[in-house]
């Protein structure tokens, strides 16, 4: 590395992150191994360069590369989501969190009534929280999940007919079932309102024809890009083309100032990389991973938040077990498999330590790993929180089988 003569003391931490990495299990839902192509790309020159506005009206010369660039990404985000001209595209927001904001800035005004399911249920923080600005800035109503821990359709409609909100958002971070993206759309048709999807967990999958879409269901699809998708750390927002000129001017001038092109030439690589069929292979992959884990983690009587998952991620509630969330979470990463705690449905914990844990299979099945590894790893994580003393073991098992499975 380049950085060990000019930086000995970052290049340490560089090579201690990644040796972390290649010896523990990264069960982190959100997380995922961009392959070395994106790397690549997200190294390259187009960091050096200003390009504040839009394709082909920018206010800095030296950008004909550049757009060549951003509309190529932008076609090949039409072409994975099988999409035509009629939708808007916007590679340049910097990550997911500010593209919702962008959304909600550009379709709402302050005080507007936002319809969502609730962090604590599995929705996200810039879906609503009060101490994200989406909370601050516009008013609140949620839908819940019901007694199964499920989306209940009938009664999404019901506060939508009573509140009469603004704008409706569905896809989560922490909800492990399919969405019914066209029961969204016909609940916010009946009232008038939009229709956010926010697929920042799923869009790989989703690509991967492995979850329903959003389209055309939605007015507005706000992705991530380094979750399943399997990209760099940034965000997509597709829009309906008569909703463009609202919200892409809330990305730049209104949040944001140049767009990261490095971060955009990395998007473009991951989305060929996504074309090709050996990612509907992944995909396919990972919910067999996450089925085959929640079945194994069942078998050790964890009780698993609405009985087992579609997709990526499974969400297990600790109360059972005597163990809460937090606690669960620094112990098994002692042993090397690093998840993160989580609130589970109507939990009585805090959001620091509550009842649950999430844990998501993306990451491992970049790695190469199957349902085989999957059962081996429930196993691993029922030992260690039934018998802690074990974890010292584990640990060691643990290195032993990422030694097989390099990161790529």
């Amino acid at each position: 590395m380049f950085v060990e003569k000019t930086d000995p003391q970052i290049a340490r931490l560089i090579k201690k992150e990644t040796k972390r990495h290649q010896e523990t299990l990264n069960l982190i839902a959100s997380e995922n191994y961009p392959s070395k192509a994106v790397r690549e790309a997200l190294s390259s020159l187009f960091v050096t360069k200003y390009s504040e506005g839009r394709p082909y009206k920018r206010y800095y010369a030296g950008q004909e590369i550049v757009d060549r660039l951003e509309t190529l990404v932008e076609e090949r985000v039409r072409k994975v989501f099988g999409l035509n001209k009629k939708w808007a595209v916007n590679v340049q927001p910097y990550s997911g969190s500010p593209a919702n904001y962008a959304v909600l800035r550009g379709l709402l005004r302050p005080g507007d009534k936002i319809l969502s399911l609730p962090l604590s249920h599995g929705g996200h923080l810039t879906h609503g929280a009060p101490v994200s600005l989406s909370g601050q800035d516009f008013k609140l109503v949620n839908y819940f999940l019901d007694k199964d821990d499920l989306l209940d359709y009938k009664e999404i409609e019901k506060i939508a007919k009573k509140e009469l909100p603004k704008l409706i958002i569905c896809g989560f971070t922490a909800y492990p079932r399919k969405i019914d993206f066209k029961k969204f759309s016909q609940i916010s048709k009946k009232v008038n309102t939009y229709l956010l999807a926010d697929i920042a967990h799923i869009a790989g999958l989703i690509i991967g024809g492995v979850h329903p879409s959003p389209f055309p269901w939605a007015d507005v699809v706000m992705t991530t890009t380094h979750k399943t998708l399997r990209g760099p750390r940034g965000a997509i927002i597709i829009c309906k083309k008569e909703l463009e000129n609202k919200i892409f001017k809330k990305v730049f001038p209104g949040l944001q100032g140049g767009p990261h092109g490095h971060t955009i030439c990395a998007i473009g690589v991951a989305l060929r990389e996504a074309m090709k069929p050996s990612f509907r292979k992944y995909a396919q992959q990972i919910v067999k991973n996450a089925r085959a884990l929640a079945e194994a983690l069942e078998k050790y009587d964890f009780k698993l938040i609405s009985g087992g998952t579609d997709n990526h991620l499974v969400l297990v509630d600790l109360t059972n077990k005597n163990i809460s969330g937090k606690e669960a979470q620094d112990l098994l990463e002692i042993a090397g498999i690093v998840l993160n705690k989580n609130t589970v449905p109507y939990d009585p914990r805090p959001p620091f330590d509550p009842s649950g844990i999430r844990l998501g299979t993306p990451a491992l099945t970049t790695r190469g790993m199957k349902e085989k590894e999957m059962k081996k790893i429930a196993f691993w994580i029922n030992e260690v929180i039934s018998n802690p003393k074990s974890v010292p073991k584990i640990k060691q098992e643990v290195k032993k089988l990422c030694k097989k499975f390099p990161i790529p």
